[in-house]
């Protein structure tokens, strides 16, 4: 019999309940959703704060040269930082498969208070040379391997506490909450520059402070998750193992379509993400010519706007199912990702950017807000962490991470546009993906296991 703090989001009850008693395990299961989504929101605040910032600490780790190549240099330990990530999904994985997806969110957010701390904390490259930018990643490293876990324990988890008919729906917090903790960084940063410190402060010594902020969120955070109720359906899973492996690379690899499937459908719609958040804030200075003011502005309302988007596609996916909406972001990101990125760049001003981005944000929603649901939905309970975090994070280091660094290299080459194409021929490949997989709402594995 699964412990009294076991939430169970699919069977009726086997022994009759009131009224009261039903709609005090809907509020338990509703807030375990927010917390868990809170503490998402920390570890992507945390995890973003470094892109958010990265105009103004470049020169601080980094020697002395133009301003693209400095930001080059802190693209590429960026990507670095999601290199590790599928190390973390393969870790936190198991911790999450094999101790609970309770215990791995924990231990994930732990992790990034760390990383976080450690860069609030180190030294400039004109105090310590080479160290500095060793120590920065270092620091990108642990929370590369905090957010590979991060994702498939937290989607995991939020699929398994909704219930069947409202399972898109929760689960879009996810990417809400990541889309959140992204704008909360910007938020503090237009608060920084705005109301608190001039330009030479923020360059000087005001980029620290948003990391120590991050810092003392992950313990709040890990605070709030000290008492999340773990799910029903890693329970019944652990009570049917009768003491075998839950989780593990060896496990992962008895699912190679379903593995293959993660793969395929996140390397186009994690691309286009990093393409819109991200490098978008460079993009918007570097290329489209916008203040540092200006540019922090239309980042922040266009994820706002990608924000409020997220629970509605959740919620039309479950009425009309998961793939429509996969392949409706798919076919139109590979049609259209040139002409937005081309238009883009030739903006005439903040609000017709911001309009472009908005317009680009219809698209990549029909990504965003279901891909953890999907995810979670391919994977047995007794693999699903380890299922959902390791493909996904593989292929955000390979296709994500590498977004900003490739962009740069194309602009740096002189051959700017060229990213653009690259962009459209990898969202072209999930197309194939989408249009060949099978409706995840359907063929729900967490809906087979509740029904049993």
């Amino acid at each position: 019999m699964p412990p009294a703090t076991t939430l169970d989001a699919g069977r009726a009850p086997t022994t009759p309940t009131t009224p009261a008693a039903d709609e005090a395990i809907s509020l338990k299961r509703l807030k375990a959703i927010i917390v868990g989504s809170i503490g998402n929101l920390v570890e992507w605040y945390d995890f973003y704060a470094y892109s958010a910032f990265a105009l103004y600490f470049a020169s601080s780790f980094f020697p002395k040269e133009d301003p693209t190549a400095q930001m080059l240099s802190t693209a590429g330990i960026f990507a670095l930082g999601f290199f590790v990530r599928p190390i973390g999904g393969l870790l936190f994985g198991y911790i999450g498969d094999h101790l609970g997806r309770r215990t791995a969110l924990m231990a994930s957010v732990l992790l990034m208070c760390g990383g976080s701390l450690l860069i609030a904390c180190a030294p400039t490259y004109a105090s310590v040379g080479a160290l500095a930018p060793v120590l920065l990643l270092l620091a990108r490293l642990l929370q590369g391997l905090s957010l590979g876990g991060e994702y498939g324990s937290s989607a995991t988890y939020l699929s398994e506490m909704a219930t069947s008919k409202h399972r898109g729906f929760y689960a879009s917090f996810q990417y809400v909450t990541l889309i959140g903790g992204q704008l909360t960084a910007l938020v503090l940063l237009l608060v920084l520059q705005h109301l608190l410190l001039t330009p030479e402060e923020l360059k000087a010594w005001g980029w620290r402070i948003p990391f120590f902020v991050g810092a003392g969120l992950a313990l709040t955070a890990l605070w709030m998750r000290r008492d999340l109720p773990e799910t029903a359906s890693f329970e019944k899973a652990k009570a049917r193992s009768a003491g075998q492996k839950m989780g593990g690379l060896r496990q992962l690899m008895q699912y190679p379509r379903e593995c293959a499937i993660v793969v395929g459908l996140t390397m186009g719609g994690t691309l286009a993400f990093y393409v819109y958040t991200t490098y978008m804030q460079k993009f918007l200075k570097l290329s489209v010519g916008l203040t540092d003011t200006q540019t922090t502005a239309v980042s922040a309302a266009s994820l706002v706007f990608a924000l409020l988007l997220q629970p509605l596609y959740g919620m039309l996916s479950d009425k009309i199912g998961r793939r429509p909406l996969l392949v409706g972001f798919a076919l139109l990101g590979t049609l259209l990702t040139v002409p937005l990125m081309t238009a883009i760049q030739h903006a005439q001003g903040p609000w017709e950017a911001f309009a472009l981005i908005a317009c680009a944000w219809l698209i990549v929603s029909g990504y965003t807000s279901i891909n953890a649901v999907v995810k979670a939905e391919l994977f047995p309970a007794a693999i699903r962490a380890t299922g959902v975090g390791v493909p996904y994070a593989f292929a955000v280091s390979v296709f994500g991470g590498t977004a900003e660094y490739i962009a740069l290299w194309f602009k740096q080459g002189g051959h700017e546009s060229g990213f653009y194409w690259y962009a459209s021929a990898v969202i072209g490949c999930t197309l194939l993906v989408n249009l060949l997989m099978r409706d995840t709402k359907k063929t729900s594995q967490i809906d087979a296991e509740q029904k049993a």
